[in-house]
């Protein structure tokens, strides 16, 4: 279906020159009003700020028409205005960032791992954002080799991000790919290791990901769509030709499917993935023959999902077939589709299967029950089987990097609100477990002793669903209602918000504030079907069950509304935008970062970047059912004249994900409407993109000033 839209633009006999104005000393920006139509199945909606709106080659335009300078002139506004309004925070967020760095340890080296012959790790020295990247041979006093210099080729740049690095099998040649603008377009280089020379090759536009082919001198990589930036066709390089003759090996040409490619982890098959949020499908190749024919695993059916591994002479799938928390299945690799697929570990309503790790003589299965992560280890030979235990009430686990086949040993990593991240060995055959690495927290003054966490349940407003929150706080803190405490939600894609150190928050913990998070619908901490729950017909419980955790705090004399606060980024952003529309005096203040807030717009023009991926999300609006719903929850659609909490929002001008003219155009939106004067405060930064800044130290600029913003609103001011 083709956009249906009619565009009113009023001109005033104001010049747009003076689109935006702010009024020195005063507590508003007013931002001009230029009234643009949509009309969506026959519902005229009027966006007084569309005009914010600019394209890319507009925002890239050396010579900026009249328009780009007005959004800019107008971005850079809010900016002032920020830093106008937090201006007697400086020094305290100079100092905040002071601390946060004090605790991070300057010198800091990456546990090494072992890959074809060489072991591999990265290092940090003292002042440095970006790390060097280095690898030995695995034999007695091998030399140390500098493969990676990411100090010197950030310099001067205001953005860097290696996107990935990939070695060749004879171990000679290196590609990684680069981003410099933040926009998630990288560019793929190449190095030969043995002469240290940057060779000629050079391809554009890439999502950053690199696979070699067996041949030592043949990679496959992923571009995408230049508008909508969905990641839909593999190529061929040869090393030593010139990429414009690089050669398409697939297209994903249905505009809900994206595309990626890799190696399994055997070393011996190429694999082409397409997904959607719904459905995935595989091809393969082997390995030594990267110009053979690619053959599919299992065409591609609505609602049909799966993943694939290898081992020995059968592919192992994850999928839903017939199994909505997912099972594990077999298939010999000259027969593969679903019809052949036999089970290995069955469906179980209560335990959602996450991933596999695959071993030479176990298989590591890696799950979520109760809410919470578990590592399963079966042995392949006689079938025994046990989990690996932890301790903490709630916690974050993950495997690491596991590229070695023949070993017995499985490296994960683990952390919780008071464990910093630590990297294990476990011993599969003995089960003892070592620890490799732990973050340290320098400073002298952290212990684990001197906090608490924990794990509660709300009751949602049906009466019956229990939403887990995790809890973490100075020991000695006393339930009185008076605590200022921040709540952090997300609640999409099935995306599991699990607990996590961070030195950073301990400046949060230690003047008196309680971190917690709502594991909330949308989300998959608890199967699932809590996520189903939490998407499309259903977002709502999303925002729902958010709003019944912060009642359930505040009942539990942890805080109360003149304490409490919320926080979310992107998603989680919307979830921050819909919860002060429907309860907007529940918070006294919010961050809501790069916050997704303008559904309808966005979700109704598929040239925007990965709007047409996200139907199965959120719903097409060209649906009026759809419509209709999303309409009602859309927190730029939903503004009125009400009391809004204290607002601060973070947004990137290079943002290829949630564009920054979402949260630009909402922050003024609700100044125009809301009835209240409580700050509303933009933080535009003009360089960076989805993930913010780059680099270790800068990115701790932008968290100082977040928590400023909350110490303001404590009257908390060292």
């Amino acid at each position: 279906m083709k956009k249906i839209f009619l565009i009113i633009v009023l001109f005033s006999s104001c010049n747009l020159e003076k689109m935006t104005k702010q009024f020195k000393n005063s507590p508003n920006i007013i931002a001009k009003k230029i009234p643009h139509v949509n009309i969506y199945h026959n519902d005229t909606v009027i966006d007084n700020y569309h005009w914010m709106r600019l394209s890319d080659e507009q925002k890239k335009s050396e010579n900026k028409d009249t328009q780009t300078k007005n959004v800019v002139d107008y971005l850079k506004s809010e900016n002032d205005y920020l830093k106008n309004i937090m201006t007697d925070t400086e020094s305290f967020q100079n100092n905040l960032f002071d601390e946060f760095v004090s605790r991070i340890e300057q010198n800091d080296e990456s546990v090494p791992y072992n890959l074809n012959g060489y072991t591999y790790y990265t290092r940090f020295n003292e002042g440095d954002d970006y790390s060097m990247h280095y690898r030995k041979k695995n034999k007695s006093n091998a030399k140390e080799e500098l493969i990676l210099n990411l100090p010197e080729m950030a310099k001067g740049l205001s953005y860097f991000s290696l996107g990935s690095k990939s070695i060749s099998e004879n171990n000679q040649y290196l590609a990684y790919s680069t981003d410099i603008v933040s926009r998630r377009e990288y560019t793929i280089h190449f190095k030969d290791l043995i002469t240290g020379e940057i060779l000629e090759d050079k391809i554009e536009n890439t999502t950053g990901r690199i696979t070699w082919a067996n041949d030592n001198k043949t990679i496959f990589y992923t571009k995408k769509d230049k508008s909508t930036l969905r990641s839909n066709q593999i190529y061929r390089h040869t090393l030593g030709t010139d990429s414009s003759e690089d050669v398409l090996v697939f297209e994903e040409k249905d505009e809900t499917f994206s595309c990626f490619i890799y190696k399994t982890k055997s070393r011996k098959f190429l694999m082409i993935g397409s997904y959607q949020t719904l459905s995935t499908e595989y091809q393969f190749l082997d390995a030594n023959n990267p110009f053979g024919v690619w053959k599919i695993i299992q065409p591609r059916e609505k609602n049909l999902e799966y993943s694939v591994s290898h081992f020995k002479d059968k592919f192992y799938i994850k999928t839903n077939w017939n199994a909505k928390n997912f099972r594990l299945m077999q298939t010999p690799i000259h027969s593969t589709s679903k019809i052949n697929w036999t089970e290995v570990i069955p469906h179980r309503e209560d335990v959602l299967l996450r991933s596999i790790d695959i071993f030479k003589n176990y298989l590591v299965v890696n799950e979520r029950s109760d809410g919470l992560k578990k590592t399963r280890v079966i042995n392949w030979i006689d079938n025994s089987e046990y989990y690996i235990s932890f301790n903490d009430p709630s916690y974050s686990l993950y495997s690491s990097t596991n590229l070695e086949f023949d070993t017995d040993l499985f490296r994960f990593v683990y952390s919780s609100f008071t464990t910093p991240r630590s990297v294990y060995d476990f011993n599969m055959l003995t089960k003892e477990r070592v620890l490799l690495k732990q973050k340290k927290v320098l400073g002298g003054k952290f212990s684990a002793d001197n906090y608490v966490s924990e794990r509660i349940f709300a009751i949602s407003r049906d009466g019956k669903t229990e939403i887990p929150i995790s809890l973490v706080y100075k020991k000695g803190i006393q339930k009185s209602g008076k605590n200022p405490l921040l709540l952090n939600g997300y609640g999409s894609y099935g995306s599991t918000s699990d607990p996590y150190f961070s030195s950073v928050r301990l400046s949060l913990l230690d003047r008196g504030f309680i971190f917690a998070i709502a594991h909330v619908r949308g989300g998959q901490e608890m199967g699932r079907d809590w996520y189903e729950d939490g998407k499309l017909l259903k977002k709502k419980n999303t925002f729902f069950d958010f709003i019944d955790c912060a009642k359930h705090l505040i009942d539990s004399k942890f805080t109360s509304n003149k304490h409490i606060y919320a926080s979310g980024g992107s998603a989680g952003g919307l979830l921050m935008g819909a919860v002060m529309n429907m309860e907007p005096e529940l918070f006294n203040g919010v961050i809501a970062g790069v916050p997704f807030v303008d559904v309808i717009n966005t979700m109704w023009d598929e040239s925007i970047p990965l709007t047409t991926g996200e139907f199965d999300e959120w719903g097409n609006p060209k649906t009026k059912e759809y419509y209709n719903y999303m309409k009602s929850y859309s927190p730029y659609d939903n503004i009125s004249n009400i009391n809004y909490p204290n607002l601060l929002i973070t947004t990137g001008y290079w943002d290829s994900q949630v564009q920054y003219w979402e949260p630009a155009k909402w922050i003024a939106k609700i100044r125009d409407l809301r009835a209240n004067n409580n700050l509303l405060l933009l933080n535009c930064n003009m360089d960076v993109g989805h993930g913010g800044s780059s680099g270790r130290f800068e990115s701790l600029k932008e968290i100082a000033l977040e928590y400023a913003f909350l110490f303001k609103l404590e009257n908390i001011k060292k």
